[in-house]
């Protein structure tokens, strides 16, 4: 097993293995590994500073800026406050200068003291405590061996942490469902935290977690959750804060949850190094690594292979984890929970109904894009494809985006009272309807340009006539007349009209205008090819946002050209380019005719708002306009991917050298071309077997163009995790091609060309 090595950021030193409670809950005495009982009670002032100089040594050999240590136990208020001020300055003497330590302790809190306190103050050392709730909640399973509450003295030990706020860190919490949540939660709350951490009990497979029913740790979090948001999220909850975060493709905050790989490791009382504690739970030995401080660095820990095991993100994870739509923020559960004898860690977690049920509340409740990607998906549109079912998935995102758009307009006072509701009462009585109207790539490009800078409002007037229209409704409205026409979106068109407006009675299906001649009706031309069908859209007005001109109204014979050249276009595509057919047979909906490009070349392009539509001037031939469709649409899956996942952090504002542009690039314009030439190679790589005289050249340049810009995403450091597996998606696709064999001499013309562009573009960027 490898991959990619990543160094730790989080220690756990054992200061102490005996603990002074005896909760029944402990993963430590109650469950599968008992390794405590054979260790030194206590770290030895040897064992702590070898500690002290391997965290240092790592952080020196991977320029580690920041690294967290916790003192941890058993109890390790039991070493004494002496011994723990000797501890936490043994740590700060080695690593203060070095790097930023986040230096903590987390403690069952019942012998906490104003000695603890000054020393921790001292070290600056933060405190964080065991407490499971309000006193009934606490004293189910958080007492002494003899069976007395722990309740007192731990509140007790929180007042003191209240008085020096600077050495408060938070509270953790076991969940037990029998634990009424609400009571929980508010005996929690009072107490002023400045975090809160909600841990499922630790179980795995052969011992499963007590379960009233299917779905009881989610129900009972869910509780919680919903006081908490609408009581204005006044403390920070950190299973539901990475749940928020994963969701927007940002890092989690507890291991338990999200793809980043583990940076986490253990040193025990004896020094022996270990893996995450909660594996004790699975089975006798489990977190064993058979290193040791005083003979293994931490870099030979960051190689075992049950290390690296929990650094694979998806790759890592087995399938139902990879399907699953809430993946990238569920991250298969904490590992440890995922254990069954015979399969190990290769299982979804014991919690996942949970998981599923409570991410999927979180999202809903905070508004974010529900329409979360299954792994299959992000692979298969990563690798540069999609099926049907793929690209389906991203139409009908688009549905939620184009009608969370119309709700804006109209929140910011942007709409027109008076078609909102006629749009809103056919949303009522025919969605279908409705639906057909927004779907329309251009009312998408609209709603943005009304939200951004203005635009035209009136506008909403023909998007909701449109919709009466295919409703069948009996309707009169007014409608906005522009440059002499007044655009139906989906249907077409009618000219000649006078002035700015013109008032439409619509019964039936059929409409008129009123006061005047009705003018030329002009509805919107259909291509057929095969099974696909497209809007021919020369007469939107909002189709005007592309890079290129749009063409004007096209005329029989121009209309007749493009059905013939589409025909050819898509039989080849079926045939020699299948892999893209089924994605664009879901996704593409509408071509818009562009003017001729400058002296003859080929034009097309994508608008980042209209899903759905691909422009381009016609071109010579069938085999350049399947090649325009199939880089163009790769635009449009991308944009709808950005529209649900963060891909990279968009505070990145450096520019990035792109092989096919003259210019300098932004990430996300990188991003947007890399993906389109991964097409553009896979289009060459088929074509050159029919003309080979260009093709094999045109095959050799994108190939090693697409390459070097799939490094420079991998190296950039400002890409999501998500954003790295899409990268590593594209790696995957175009790899393969590199050692595809293509004759020297077009090798030799691929290389010299790449040469001259980059050193043209060094001169254009140094002046």
């Amino acid at each position: 097993m490898s991959g990619p090595f990543v160094p730790f950021r989080q220690f756990v030193l054992k200061v102490h293995s005996r603990c002074d409670l005896a909760c029944d809950h402990c993963y430590v005495y109650e469950h599968a590994d008992q390794s405590w009982r054979g260790r030194p009670r206590v770290m030895s002032p040897e064992t702590v500073s070898w500690s002290a100089l391997r965290i240092a040594e790592h952080v020196k050999e991977h320029g580690l800026e920041r690294v967290h240590v916790v003192l941890h136990g058993g109890e390790p208020l039991l070493v004494g406050a002496k011994r723990l001020g000797e501890i936490a300055a043994e740590l700060r003497h080695h690593l203060d200068g070095v790097c930023d330590l986040d230096l903590r302790i987390h403690t069952n809190g019942v012998r906490l003291d104003e000695r603890f306190c000054d020393v921790f103050a001292e070290h600056r050392v933060k405190v964080g405590i065991s407490l499971d709730g309000d006193r009934a909640a606490n004293d189910r399973h958080r007492r002494y061996a003899d069976g007395r509450s722990s309740y007192d003295q731990v509140v007790r030990a929180v007042g003191l942490l209240r008085q020096r706020p600077e050495l408060y860190a938070g509270l953790l919490c076991t969940i037990d469902v029998a634990n009424d949540p609400i009571a929980v939660y508010r005996g929690l709350a009072e107490l002023e935290p400045p975090r809160v951490d909600f841990l499922l009990p630790h179980a795995t497979w052969d011992s499963p977690p007590p379960r009233p029913s299917a779905t009881a740790y989610a129900d009972w979090l869910i509780a919680i959750f919903d006081l908490w948001y609408e009581e204005g999220r006044k403390i920070d909850v950190r299973i539901f804060e990475s749940i928020i975060r994963t969701s927007r493709g940002e890092p989690s905050l507890t291991e338990s949850l999200g793809l980043q790989p583990s940076d986490l490791v253990v040193i025990e009382t004896d020094g022996a190094y270990e893996q995450a504690d909660s594996l004790k739970t699975a089975f006798a030995g489990a977190p064993e690594t058979g290193l040791h401080v005083l003979s293994d660095t931490l870099d030979d820990v960051a190689r075992h292979t049950g290390i690296v095991a929990r650094q694979l993100g998806l790759d890592g994870l087995c399938d139902t984890c990879r399907a699953c739509p809430v993946v990238e923020s569920c991250g298969g559960g904490l590992y440890a929970h995922r254990y069954r004898t015979g399969s190990g860690y290769a299982n979804p977690s014991v919690f996942t109904a949970d998981l599923l049920k409570l991410i999927t509340h979180v999202r809903g409740r905070t508004t974010m894009p529900t329409h979360a990607l299954p792994y299959s998906t992000i692979d298969a549109l990563a690798a540069g494809y999609g099926e049907e079912a793929d690209v389906a998935r991203l139409a009908e995102s688009q549905r939620s985006v184009r009608r969370a758009l119309l709700a804006a307009v109209n929140a910011a006072g942007r709409s027109v009272p008076e078609a909102w509701d006629v749009l809103v009462g056919l949303d009522n009585d025919h969605p279908e309807a409705v639906e057909a109207v927004l779907a329309h790539p251009y009312v998408r490009v609209w709603a943005a340009e009304c939200l951004r800078d203005g635009g035209d409002a009136e506008y909403l007037r023909n998007i909701a006539a449109a919709a009466a229209v295919r409703a069948g409704a009996d309707v009169s409205l007014d409608i906005a007349i522009i440059d002499g026409s007044a655009h139906l979106p989906s249907l077409g068109t009618l000219d000649a009209l006078p002035g700015r407006a013109a008032r439409l009675r619509i019964e039936g299906g059929s409409f008129a205008v009123e006061g005047r001649e009705r003018g030329a009706w002009r509805p919107t031309r259909r291509i057929t090819a095969g099974d696909l069908s497209l809007a021919l859209e020369d007469a939107d007005p909002f189709r005007d946002r592309h890079q290129w001109p749009a063409a004007p109204r096209l005329g029989e014979r121009d209309a007749a050209a493009w059905q013939e050249m589409v025909e050819r276009a898509w039989r080849m595509i079926e045939t020699d380019h299948a892999r893209y057919a089924p994605g664009l047979r879901a996704g593409l909906t509408t071509l818009t005719p562009l003017a001729p490009g400058p002296a003859g070349r080929d034009v097309s392009s994508t608008a980042r708002h209209a899903f759905g539509a691909v422009a381009a001037a016609l071109p010579a031939d069938p085999a350049t306009l399947a090649l325009l469709v199939i880089h163009e649409f790769q635009h449009v899956k991308l944009g709808a991917v950005l529209d649900i996942l963060d891909l990279y952090d968009e505070t990145d504002r450096r520019l990035y050298y792109a092989p096919w542009r003259d210019d300098p690039r932004p990430l996300e314009g990188l991003l947007q071309g890399t993906y389109a030439h991964v097409a553009v190679t896979d289009f060459w790589r088929v074509r050159r077997l029919d003309a080979p005289d260009q093709g094999e050249t045109h095959f050799a340049r994108w190939r090693a163009h697409t390459a070097e810009a799939i490094e420079t995403l991998a190296a950039c450091g400002a890409m999501t995790q998500v954003g790295d597996l899409f990268v590593a998606g594209m790696r995957r696709s175009v790899t393969p091609w590199l050692s595809e064999p293509v004759p020297p001499d077009a090798e030799e013309a691929a290389a010299r060309s790449a040469r001259d562009h980059q050193a043209k573009w060094i001169v254009r960027a140094e002046n």
